[in-house]
């Protein structure tokens, strides 16, 4: 059904949201008298240089009344804001109590409610959202003959097989029900989809009931006077993905995992658990999850043989997931865990294709004689220690000496900056400190700010504030004398072509391209097996 004006106010007002509708002196809970029937709106925007004939144009956040400037002209239809703008424009205005959860509203009705089409998966946890959400989308697509759609931090594919950069975790609530719509309209079932804890802070998934949750991980993170002023906020809107879902998969192992099942309880929600069982083979499993993952056989050199991976009730199957560390393992016994929750029984063919994933960026394994490296997208102080914890668990006895080559980025989660340091700096012998999206702050800043978070007196610790020559004096200098075992760990960027200086995008080799450039070696090809984006 196509939206039209008179449409909107009916949906805003049975949602508490419509305030009345302005234009000119004309105050009115009714849509502006017309001639004929009401037309549709032929678009919806919230960027003003998109508005055309027939366009809805959502104000939203910082939003200046002279950027109504010239919309009339360009035929705009209506607009959606929290006050009167009628002073820059002839069209009708539609005043409602809360844009963000407008906008999302008539988005979801202007794209025929895709959603009711689709699976809906929501994923969220401060880490290893991204690659649960691939391996899920993996063995749903094995399961559905490729008909599982993915919208992640890294990559959103909406066919099932090609991908594309994305911009944000979870979309703007607008661009997210058009997505749908294309997902539905290229034949997908599923959808496979990240939550942050920004889609909950600002609407950006208002209205969206989940068939299945899933709550991984929480850890204190974007803490900063612009995203969540506390880990209780942080947390707080995590939670709600429990309340907006069918069914929920929580790891057992979870922060506040007590809080959340009572949330689960009060909202009706059944839960399934998933954890690591670390028990001795041969001793009883641990009891208190649904679905557990047990560590395979180590090796000197080099990661375990194999996982087993299953209900804990039931047997378990080795599974060999190319990304390495047992924190990739428990995503992949989550995914396990999601997609028997959802009714499914996936086959050794659906436990392949989760093996086969392959995310460019996240823990790429790079070697060359007595070095190896790794690149990943680790930002922050849980991501960190679980790559040293890996570290440790892989080459411990090989007595390695490790670098760590971080920044961290400007204008959002300023808490990353000491959480980083604090993981690090007693179990790396070498860091160096270098440049990230430093926005509007300014790397040098950041990274004195970072340096000044170093409390232990026998680390190497040095600033490089470019990125390329950080990584290049990691490779060749390394830690220590430089003639024993050297890991060299490369955060935060993953295979990012661009660094963010002020709000421009500039051009960047990438993290993984540079190391492969100057070890001449690496562990498979850059990108996620069978996802090529275009």
């Amino acid at each position: 059904m196509a939206l039209t004006m008179t449409s909107a106010l009916d949906l805003l007002g049975r949602h508490h949201l419509l305030r009345e509708v302005i234009q000119g002196g004309d105050w009115s809970l009714d849509a502006p008298n017309q001639d004929g029937e009401p037309a549709e709106f032929k678009t919806l925007t919230y960027d003003t240089r998109q508005v055309e004939q027939g366009s809805l144009l959502f104000c939203k956040g910082n939003f200046k009344p002279e950027y109504l400037d010239g919309c009339d002209q360009a035929g705009m239809a209506a607009y959606v804001a929290e006050t009167d703008l009628s002073e820059r424009c002839q069209a009708p205005g539609i005043i409602v109590s809360d844009v963000r959860k407008a906008m999302s509203l008539l988005a979801a009705a202007h794209y025929g409610y895709p959603q009711d089409d689709l699976t809906l998966v929501g994923i969220t946890g401060t880490k290893g959202k991204t690659t649960t959400a691939y391996f899920l989308q993996s063995m749903l697509n094995q399961l559905s003959g490729g008909r599982a759609a993915l919208l992640s931090s890294v990559d959103n594919c909406l066919d099932g097989q090609h991908y594309r950069e994305s911009e944000l975790t979870t979309p703007e609530s607008l661009d997210l029900f058009r997505m749908m719509r294309q997902a539905v309209d290229a034949g997908m079932r599923y959808m496979v989809m990240e939550v942050s804890s920004q889609a909950y802070k600002v609407d950006r998934v208002y209205g969206l009931t989940f068939d299945l949750g899933a709550f991984l991980n929480v850890s204190p993170d974007h803490i900063s006077p612009i995203e969540h002023p506390t880990f209780e906020d942080y947390l707080f809107c995590k939670r709600q993905l429990t309340y907006n879902s069918r069914k929920l998969v929580l790891g057992a192992d979870c922060a506040h995992a007590d809080l959340i099942r009572q949330d689960a309880a009060a909202a009706g929600t059944p839960l399934t658990t998933f954890g690591m069982d670390r028990t001795e083979a041969g001793s009883r499993p641990r009891q208190d999850a649904d679905f557990l993952v047990r560590l395979g056989e180590r090796h000197e050199d080099g990661p375990a043989d194999s996982y087993l991976i299953g209900p804990a009730s039931g047997p378990m199957t080795a599974i060999n997931p190319s990304m390495d560390g047992d924190f990739n393992a428990l995503n992949a016994c989550a995914a396990l865990a999601m997609v028997q929750a959802l009714g499914l029984k996936p086959d050794q063919e659906a436990l392949k294709a989760m093996e086969e994933v392959r995310i460019a960026g996240r823990m790429e394994h790079f070697a060359s004689g007595n070095r190896v490296a790794y690149v990943d997208y680790a930002h922050n102080q849980a991501s960190v220690k679980a790559l040293l914890d890996f570290v440790d668990e892989q080459f411990g006895n090989r007595n390695p000496a490790v670098t760590l080559v971080s920044g961290s980025a400007g204008d959002k989660a300023i808490d990353r900056r000491q959480g980083i340091v604090q993981a690090a700096q007693n179990r790396v012998d070498r860091l160096i400190i270098t440049g990230d999206d430093e926005g509007t702050e300014g790397a040098d800043r950041i990274c004195r700010q970072m340096l000044g978070y170093v409390t232990n007196p026998d680390l190497d610790v040095s600033i490089i504030l470019d990125r390329t020559q950080a990584i290049t004096t990691a490779i060749q200098e390394g830690a220590g004398d430089g003639t024993g075992f050297q890991v060299i760990l490369v955060i935060g960027k993953g295979e990012e072509r661009w660094i963010k200086v002020g709000h421009q995008q500039i051009p960047y080799e990438g993290d993984d391209r540079i190391v492969a450039r100057l070890l001449g070696t690496r562990s498979h090809d850059l990108g996620a097996t069978g996802t090529p984006r275009g």
